[in-house]
């Protein structure tokens, strides 16, 4: 497939119509009618269909919707890697992070990198294990930050010499504020709010050992925002990261889990991946800043 018409193909979507999206792309409309016409014929299937003036995707058309995106962003940062590679070091480095704390330590290598390289820009994308690891398969992220448990028997790797401590945020109005800590018969039956990739992980079953089936979970996530504002308004509590959340001035506080769960963290990347000079280079600060703590 053309990366031109590609193009086209996602203008006419983001536009909604031929004409918009000609004016958008200094073209006309019947010429990316004709792209795209040609573009359905060698896929043997409509992208669009019409909803009165406007244009609307068919279930094939949101399938390369979503993979246009990716074929177009990987030759854009293609394009860009081989014009800088013979010059100063230079480009966007494209990570893809859970949510950890240990992201106050790793920005350290940022900070050193963007400091002393000026032309590198970072390109953070946050999410669960699942939206990371679809990232460095299609080669849209060079790296990713990946918390236990997780596969990492296909990627290079880095592990961290930092670990998250798991333990509940909860509303300061909650039965369980009143506890030092957390212990698994505290949690049953109590209306619990954790990450996807944690439930689908069973993350917490052999810490909760014979009473894990009697955990009652009422909300899932992805990031930690929305359901920090669930647990304020004392809807249930947060499995979570100590000090991932500021409970500063918030009807919000944290308790340990008892005994003590923690979680390792891994910095990943596909081994068959061939580095930019600027990715080389966060991979090399980041092996060097690591091996010093």
């Amino acid at each position: 497939m053309d990366i031109r018409v590609l193009k086209y193909f996602l203008e006419v979507v983001e536009k909604g119509s031929l004409a918009k999206a000609a004016d958008s792309l200094l073209t006309t409309a019947p010429n990316i009618s004709r792209q795209i016409s040609d573009m359905e014929a060698q896929l043997g299937t409509k992208l669009f269909r019409k909803e009165g003036r406007r244009l609307e995707l068919t279930e094939d058309g949101l399938f390369l919707k979503e993979r246009a995106k990716e074929i177009v962003s990987l030759a854009e940062r293609t394009e860009n890697d081989i014009k800088t590679r013979s010059q100063e070091i230079s480009g966007n480095i494209f990570i893809g992070a859970a949510e950890t704390p240990a992201m106050r330590k790793i920005s350290s290598v940022v900070a050193e990198i963007t400091r002393e390289y000026p032309a590198v820009s970072f390109r953070f994308r946050s999410g669960d294990a699942e939206l990371v690891c679809d990232g460095l398969d299609s080669g849209i992220l060079d790296f990713g930050i990946l918390a236990e448990p997780v596969d990492i028997r296909k990627y290079g790797h880095i592990k961290l010499p930092v670990s998250d401590q798991w333990g509940l945020l909860m509303s300061k109005d909650s039965p369980l504020a009143k506890l030092p800590s957390v212990r698994p018969e505290d949690l049953i039956g109590v209306p619990l709010m954790c990450s996807e990739q944690m439930l689908a992980g069973n993350g917490l079953a052999g810490w909760m050992g014979k009473d894990a089936d009697r955990l009652r979970y009422v909300f899932t996530f992805n990031l930690i925002t929305t359901a920090a504002m669930m647990a304020e308004s004392n809807i249930g509590c947060v499995l979570t990261f100590k000090d991932l959340v500021s409970t500063e001035g918030k009807n919000l506080c944290f308790r340990r889990l008892n005994p003590k769960l923690e979680t390792g963290l891994y910095l990943v990347w596909r081994e068959d991946k061939r580095f930019s000079k600027a990715a080389q280079l966060f991979l090399d600060e980041f092996q060097t800043f690591f091996q010093g703590t």
